[in-house]
């Protein structure tokens, strides 16, 4: 709690919504202290019963939409793999350039950055980012990272109005409604997106990936080709109509 404590003490400008997703432990009792001490800048979305990642993204966004009319929404995991600090990065490429409508973290192992992932994990990943970039014909090097931002604008609602097929590779499908909602122009799509190559991110003890868990990502991926980017699927979404 102390790096939420420390942001939220000098990040004055941005509002922190926790999603508590039918946590069973004293989580929600740590949370509430916490927002008691910032009313203004923070709170708690409860839920008793655990929807899953993907839901629990989906209905914060959506509950932050409603009820904050903020300028930028996004999601970022609360482990703080990626730091906080590095959120005002990403809110600036937003700032400077008025036409991308999404900044998505990258982990991308340069030098002079430091990016601590196991080996397993970046393999895995980079197939599973090849398998999306080809589904998608989008040159996009990391889908999954947890730090992402969304310029608010007429449509966000309706990306993010409606459950998602996948309760873990949801961001694949946020591009997929993205795609759906451009008319399947994907170099509009490419222009709107910039990935951040993150100055640090930090594998988290207890987060592991197990070769089940990719076998059913690649299984939503699937899913998500046959619902948004096939046949009568593929034709430009309708002013209106539904995602």
């Amino acid at each position: 709690m102390a790096a939420f404590r420390q942001f939220l003490t000098r990040s004055a400008a941005t509002y922190i919504l926790f999603v508590d997703d039918g946590s069973g432990d004293d989580t929600v009792t740590l949370l509430e202290s916490l927002c008691g001490e910032f009313p203004a800048r923070a709170s708690v979305l409860r839920y008793a019963v655990n929807q899953g990642k993907a839901e629990a993204v989906r209905l914060g966004i959506a509950h932050a939409l409603a009820n904050f009319d903020p300028e930028v929404v996004g999601f970022w995991d609360a482990d703080l793999a990626t730091p906080l600090d590095l959120l005002q990065n990403l809110l600036a490429v937003l700032e400077t350039q008025p036409g991308i409508e999404m900044v998505f973290g990258a982990r991308v192992q340069l030098l002079g950055r430091r990016v601590e992932r196991r080996a397993v994990r970046h393999y895995l990943g980079r197939i599973f980012a090849t398998a999306v970039s080809t589904m998608l014909h989008l040159a996009i090097y990391d889908t999954q990272c947890g730090a992402k931002l969304f310029r608010v604008t007429p449509d966000t609602g309706r990306i993010f109005g409606e459950a998602f097929l996948s309760r873990w590779v949801f961001d694949v499908e946020i591009l997929a409604r993205y795609l759906v909602l451009y008319g399947h122009d994907i170099k509009r799509l490419e222009q709107s997106i910039y990935e951040y190559p993150l100055e640090v991110w930090t594998d988290v003890a207890g987060s592991r990936v197990h070769v089940g868990d990719f076998l059913t990502a690649f299984w939503d991926v699937f899913r998500i080709h046959r619902k948004y980017l096939t046949r009568a699927s593929s034709r430009p979404a309708r002013p209106g109509s539904r995602l």
